[in-house]
């Protein structure tokens, strides 16, 4: 049997893939992270589908329940919040699956950062303002960023920032920001996108940990940073050549 690896989108149980609730329809077996996915996602599953919540469980042991599931002939489904690309240790877990030669896939889901600019509606890239999106987090009680990665170059660029992992932190990022993006610049906090207990905050680099710490935010939130989330950028030029009437017109031209 094989162990499907299936991004669960950002919460909300109708932002699957069709592929994921076809997996999950047949699934014998299903760990889910219980701290970030919304219970109506199981909704998807078999009602005598074994469900296991690994949010307190360490790799190791997770590790063990997919191996004696694949052992024991059942269909696998283990759940990653948001898309298995980004923040899921799907390279942890699948080098002890290889080591334990347990065969594995993966299947794409709706990231978080894509849930959360839907909701505030924004597109994170707009022309001539930033055509470049960073997915970043930073260190508190977790792994250590490499040194090449700081958030201080990162912002050198000028791009849309997207935080993951780091809304206890708001305050001390925003300072760090602030040289690089001005205090004005917009920023969006948004905790569990698309779940029932969504909330959007809304503010700038000078404003938005106030807010941040007035909601009490502690997990399960995004920020996203960058003049793209403005609602004028003040340039009346900022439109896309692709879309554009010079475009039409040369390709016209040249017919």
């Amino acid at each position: 049997m094989t162990v499907h690896f299936v991004g669960a989108g950002p919460g909300a149980a109708d932002l699957i893939t069709l592929r994921a609730a076809a997996l999950l329809s047949t699934a014998d077996v299903v760990l889910y992270p219980g701290t970030y996915i919304d219970a109506e996602v199981l909704s998807h599953c078999r009602p005598d589908a074994r469900r296991v919540d690994t949010q307190d469980l360490d790799l190791d042991r997770i590790t063990a329940v997919l191996v004696e599931a694949h052992v024991a002939g059942r269909d696998v489904v283990r759940l990653t919040s948001g898309d298995p690309s980004l923040y899921s240790a799907l390279h942890e877990q699948t080098r002890r699956l290889d080591a334990a030669g347990v065969p594995w896939d993966v299947t794409p889901g709706v990231p978080a950062y894509a849930a959360a600019a839907a909701i505030v509606g924004r597109e994170l890239t707009v022309p001539l303002v930033a055509q470049s999106v960073v997915l970043t987090r930073t260190q508190a009680r977790s792994t250590a960023m490499p040194e090449r990665e700081s958030l201080a170059a990162y912002a050198a660029t000028g791009a849309t920032l997207v935080l993951h992992l780091a809304v206890t932190r708001t305050r001390a990022l925003m300072a760090e920001l602030a040289p690089f993006y001005g205090d004005d610049c917009p920023v969006a906090v948004v905790s569990r996108a698309s779940q029932p207990e969504e909330l959007v905050l809304r503010g700038s680099v000078g404003t938005i940990a106030d807010l941040v710490e007035e909601a009490g935010l502690r997990q399960a939130a995004v920020i996203l940073v960058g003049p793209a989330l403005a609602t004028d950028h003040g340039r009346s030029d900022a439109e896309s050549y692709l879309y554009s009437t010079e475009r039409v017109t040369r390709k016209e031209r040249l017919r």
